[in-house]
């Protein structure tokens, strides 16, 4: 018979002390009317608190539940990552660990999975949030991320998302990359759809997450859009960043042989010396896309690393 889990369940928790004993108990009411395996693991962020005590103690009682303790506070995206790394079912949920996410979507998410999607993502339609330093702003973001990378999510920062395993085990995550998964996977091909989902008020702690984070979020927006434009291509990405550059330099050239002409040799000398910068520029730039091609060509990609930065692994054998 075929021991391979069907559901895993991966949660992400810092200092979340409060929300980890509640959570458990609406995941498994959400998951035990499936009549499915599944696995519900905790990822502890490097929690300060006592979130590892009390995800222990839930271990002990339902070996269902398996926990990842990360040394320090990596990340939400590291620790999605590794859970994603430990996870052994065929389909794969992810959710916040602050109780806003409700697990009783997950039987929603999974049934429109089935409908030969990929990847399934969550929409707060109704966002239980602050409305100026929490909903604005990341209304602007899926905006823009929907218009550079082509795909058209509402709510690219929702946690509660649904994925096929041979899928999003093949995504390359990192940095803060977890807001960018439907994008990234469509690397991997994937068909992605979006189905409305509950939110509810934040009920313990603060969150994690500000506005001092949208700077964060304007370079990863750059950084996926070469991923996803451009990874095969470097060369087209390079070069058009080159593009304005080399022809801002030829302006200013011609315009320094004008001051030339004119025995104007002060503003010649510092014309013809951004020319030159400019140019430069473009050149660097453009013999960096030729760099990239040649990595490509002789397949050179980095390689895909799993974190390994755990202590602990509660998980029965």
């Amino acid at each position: 018979m075929d021991d391979r889990l069907a559901l895993s369940i991966v949660i992400p928790v810092y200092n979340e002390e409060e929300s980890v004993q509640p959570l458990y108990r609406s995941a498994q009411k959400a998951c035990d009317p499936l009549g499915r395996t599944y696995e519900v693991i905790f990822v502890d962020d490097g929690s300060r608190d006592g979130t590892f005590g009390i995800l222990e103690k839930i271990h002990r009682q339902d070996g269902r539940v398996k926990v990842v303790r990360l040394r320090k506070n990596f990340g939400q995206t590291a620790a999605m990552t590794a859970g994603f790394s430990y996870a052994k079912g065929d389909v794969i949920i992810s959710m916040d660990g602050d109780l806003q996410n409700d697990p009783a979507d997950i039987p929603r998410l999974i049934s429109k999975l089935e409908e030969g999607f990929d990847v399934v993502c969550g929409w707060r339609k109704r966002r239980q949030d602050k409305f100026w330093s929490r909903r604005v702003p990341s209304i602007v973001a899926n905006c823009l991320i929907g218009r550079i990378t082509g795909v058209h999510i509402h709510d690219n920062g929702c946690s509660l998302k649904a994925y096929q395993a041979s899928v999003i085990k093949h995504v390359a995550l990192y940095g803060d990359m977890h807001r960018f998964i439907p994008a990234m996977s469509t690397l991997a091909g994937a068909r992605i759809a979006e189905i409305t989902v509950n939110h509810h008020p934040r009920q313990f702690g603060k969150s994690k997450y500000g506005i001092g984070r949208v700077w964060r979020v304007a370079l990863d927006i750059v950084t996926v859009k070469m991923l996803t434009g451009f990874a095969s291509r470097p060369a087209l990405w390079f070069g058009l960043l080159s593009l304005p550059w080399t022809v801002l330099g030829v302006f200013a050239l011609a315009v320094a042989g004008l001051m030339y002409a004119y025995d104007s040799l002060e503003a010649w000398t510092v014309m013809s010396t951004v020319a030159f910068l400019l140019l430069f520029l473009g050149s660097d730039l453009l013999a960096m896309g030729l760099m990239g091609e040649l990595f490509v060509r002789t397949g050179e990609h980095p390689s895909k690393s799993r974190p390994r930065p755990t202590v602990t692994v509660l998980e029965v054998e």
